[in-house]
Order: C-alpha cells, then sequence, then structure tokens
C-alpha cells in the first residue's frame, strides 16, 4: 500500500510518500513545495494545486493522509490552512484518491509513542522508522512523512 501524507501550507507545503510491504516502511518521495510570500493566495493555491496534482497522477498512492485543522490562537493562519487543506482535498477527489485525516495527537502517538511529541523527536523517529541518512526537514516533511506512516498504522490495526 501507498500512502501519501500532507501537511498543508500556503508557504510550504510538506508531502511524503511511504509503501508498506509487509512489515517493512520504504520511502518512495518526499519534499515540499513552496509559494512566494508575495504571490496572491488564488495564484499560490494554483500553484499548490497543480503540484499535487501531478504527484498524484505520476505516484497514484492508494490513500491519502492529512492532519485535522485544529483552530489555534491564530485564527488568520488556521483560515489559511483550511483554504490550503481545500485543495488538497479537491485535488485527491479529482484524482480518485481516498482522503483520511488524522489529530496531531495520533500522528505523534502513532509515530513515537507519545501523544505530545516535539517536531525534533518526531522528525528523529521517522528518519529511524524510513531508514533515513538525516532527519527529514523542514518539519512540514516529517509531519507529511509522519501522517503517512500514522495511516500504514491505521490500516494494519484495522485490518483493512
Amino acid at each position: 500500500m501507498l500512502v501519501m501524507g500532507v501537511d498543508p501550507g500556503a508557504e510550504r507545503l510538506g508531502y511524503g510518500l511511504v509503501r508498506e510491504d509487509g512489515q517493512r516502511l520504504e520511502t518512495v518521495a518526499y519534499g515540499c513545495i513552496r509559494t512566494p510570500a508575495g504571490q496572491p493566495l488564488p495564484s499560490r493555491l494554483r500553484s499548490l494545486y497543480r503540484a499535487l496534482k501531478e504527484l498524484l497522477q505520476k505516484y497514484q498512492p492508494n490513500a491519502l493522509a492529512v492532519e485535522e485543522l485544529f483552530w489555534g490562537q491564530n485564527v488568520r493562519t488556521a483560515m489559511m490552512v483550511g483554504k490550503v487543506a481545500g485543495v488538497v482535498l479537491l485535488a485527491a477527489a479529482e484524482s480518485d484518491c481516498p482522503v483520511f485525516s488524522y489529530p496531531p495527537q495520533v500522528v505523534k502517538q502513532a509515530v513515537t509513542g507519545y501523544g505530545r511529541a516535539t517536531k525534533r523527536q518526531v522528525q528523529f523517529v521517522v528518519k529511524e522508522l524510513l531508514g533515513l541518512s538525516a532527519p527529514p526537514s523542514p518539519d512540514d516533511v516529517a509531519d507529511a512523512l509522519a501522517l503517512a506512516i500514522c495511516h500504514l498504522s491505521q490500516v494494519v490495526k484495522e485490518g483493512c
């Protein structure tokens, strides 16, 4: 099974594709899609959409895992991330790719065994689980890979 994890953000959108064969996790691809801060929002959303569609067409994942949005103290940031998440959902729907969302605590618990793990702890465990030579950076990429790992662990738990 191939899962694409996506950590939505308007300036940086992290993605990671992880394949599970039996008991082994394999990193297929990962990276960060960046958009210029000065670019108008509609242009940034279009760029993110096109890049995501290209990745979905190229790799054809079985599922896409995205972090559930939560309303923190910065409502403006939450609104922006919500708009980006809408673009992610649209790209996945148009690619007939099922979407699963997970709260940050569930992702951290699935990956590190501790629901309140720090960003550094998540990066380190993702590096170890996937056999990477260095922790994924920026943390948007580590979060995206963690989302893919989380979904794969949920599938194993549920026996899907």
